[in-house]
């Protein structure tokens, strides 16, 4: 563990595939290192569970400053991953892309090489799509993208109701228009998840060639001059030195990726200076640009067990658990976030700005209650394209403490009318006949009958959707920090390779571009076209 000539800082969904697309030359030595625990917990990979994981021992919770406005927990707190496969060890599943005009957009913004054609090619590179294929699709990567094995009742019915309301149905929210509703392809197979984790770093475990150490805190990125020769970890309570022939990979993710290089003496110099820290290269625009998407939900009681909380009772617990354990079917392999639905806003450019998912559950998300029926469903509003934006900045010099996350939510005033738009369409959606003959009563937003009672429903209730990005974005301008082969301005031997280099967030969840910019980052390390 002493040297390796590749070391990858961060065992999420871009470390574990640019760990395995490293490791496949035989020649070159790969280490990764991984905060967290391995990803053996049982929860992890079956689907039904995942809001066990998403709020237990395998993320880590930052608070975040609420800005102006803000009428909501005065403490609020985001989760990120904290275990091998990052996000996609905990998170929904869900599987999006974006729209092909986001990113000509980072292009436009200065990501040369990022446009929608030169990405195309390693999304198709990285899917193995159990249903579409052609120009659009792959169907022979390592990343299992498939259809849902298990849809609720309730789900199907939501997708009516939004066809009652007007929207068309889309098959394919990843295919040549985002437009609609429909149902949400997964990174699941055989009704087991299908992280990062498993699709590409299992199977390169088996070279020789290829290190990994979870339990493994990276505190500092070592240079000699502006040369970066390795890292300085805690492992097992003890400090050590890996020391880095070639490179150094930062794949930690967009709040603790800036965290590092500040740590380390890359970002804002005369911050840096302040906190006592030595400045190897002066790059403020380092933890900047922070962008994230929020959510807000509409939560309905139903009338019977019409929703997954039914098997919050030990005996559907059971018979669902005998299913999956005799057929590999049922409702353990469902994902709960099954029905999707993007739209426009009155104040959108010329493309939908808003995103639903539909949870056949109440208190199925952190922060959102139960109903008093003991069953509900959760609608979840998000904007895509929000223009607010904040930051991450360092509390200190201690690499312990927790970063400050200073997000910016909803401080456009945009952002927040296209978001008390969607809550307005939202509710149109559950009123419609299909859907609202099973609905008992609505729990919340209760007793909203203007536009006012949503903008105050809106500013008390959003929560981080938990998609941060941009804060070690491509670029060439002074506050870039990247160049478009992903290495960190003036310095040499270190890159950044997960979304803290995307200039801006995409139309909609997060982790295919994570694992997109890791299959795109690896040939810009190994020089490949």
């Amino acid at each position: 563990m002493d040297a390796a000539d590749f070391i990858v800082i961060g065992g999420g969904s871009a470390g574990c595939v640019v760990a395995a697309r490293l490791s496949e030359d035989p020649r070159a030595s790969v280490l990764l290192l991984e905060e967290g625990p391995s990803d053996r917990s049982p929860w992890i990979h079956l689907p039904v569970t995942y809001y066990k994981t998403s709020q237990g021992r395998l993320v880590a919770r930052y608070p975040w400053q609420p800005g102006p406005g803000h009428r909501g927990d005065p403490a609020p707190t985001m989760v990120q991953a904290r275990v091998l496969g990052g996000g996609g060890s905990v998170n929904a599943m869900v599987y999006l892309r974006g729209q092909p005009r986001d990113y000509d957009e980072w292009r436009e913004a200065g990501a040369t090489g990022w446009g929608w054609d030169d990405v195309l090619p390693y999304y198709r590179r990285c899917e193995a799509n159990d249903r579409f294929a052609g120009p659009l699709h792959g169907t022979d990567g390592p990343l299992a993208v498939s259809d849902q094995a298990f849809t609720h009742p309730m789900s199907r019915l939501w997708v009516q109701a939004c066809q009652e309301a007007g929207l068309p149905f889309n098959p394919d929210f990843n295919g040549a228009g985002q437009d609609g509703c429909g149902f949400y392809q997964i990174n699941a197979r055989a009704g087991r998840r299908a992280s990062a984790a498993t699709c590409y770093l299992g199977p390169a475990r088996r070279r020789r060639n290829l290190r990994v150490e979870t339990g493994t805190r990276a505190l500092r990125i070592l240079f000699r001059g502006r040369r970066a020769t390795g890292v300085e970890v805690l492992a097992r309570g003890r400090r050590a030195v890996i020391r880095a022939g070639r490179e150094v990979i930062v794949a930690a993710g967009a709040i603790n990726s800036p965290r590092l290089l500040m740590l380390s003496g890359i970002g804002d110099g005369r911050a840096l200076c302040r906190q006592g820290l030595e400045v190897v290269a002066d790059l403020p625009g380092v933890g900047r640009n922070l962008q994230d998407h929020v959510e807000v939900s509409i939560i309905h009681e139903v009338d019977g067990p019409l929703s997954y909380d039914k098997y919050k009772k030990r005996h559907w617990q059971f018979a669902a658990g005998l299913e999956y354990l005799l057929f590999r079917r049922g409702p353990c392999t469902a994902n709960v976030v099954e029905g999707g639905a993007f739209m426009r806003s009155t104040l959108s450019e010329d493309r939908p700005d808003l995103q639903c998912c539909f949870m056949p559950g109440a208190g199925v998300e952190e922060g959102v209650g139960t109903v008093p029926g003991g069953n509900g469903t959760t609608l979840n509003i998000c904007q895509t394209r929000p223009r607010s934006r904040g930051e991450v900045t360092l509390a200190g010099p201690d690499p312990f403490a927790l970063p400050r996350i200073a997000p910016g939510y909803l401080a456009d005033p945009l952002d927040l009318g296209v978001m008390c738009q969607g809550v307005e369409m939202g509710l149109r959606i559950m009123a419609q006949k299909v859907l609202a003959r099973h609905l008992r009563r609505i729990h919340a937003p209760a007793g909203v009958s203007t536009r006012e009672d949503v903008r105050d429903y809106v500013l008390s209730q959003y929560h981080a959707a938990l998609h941060p990005t941009g804060t070690c974005r491509i670029g060439s301008d002074p506050l870039s920090v990247v160049a478009p082969d992903l290495r960190v301005h003036g310095v040499a031997g270190l890159r950044v390779c997960d979304n803290s280099v995307a200039p801006n967030l995409v139309s909609g969840n997060t982790n295919g571009v994570a694992i997109m910019i890791a299959e795109k980052g690896a040939d810009h390390i190994r020089g490949r076209p």
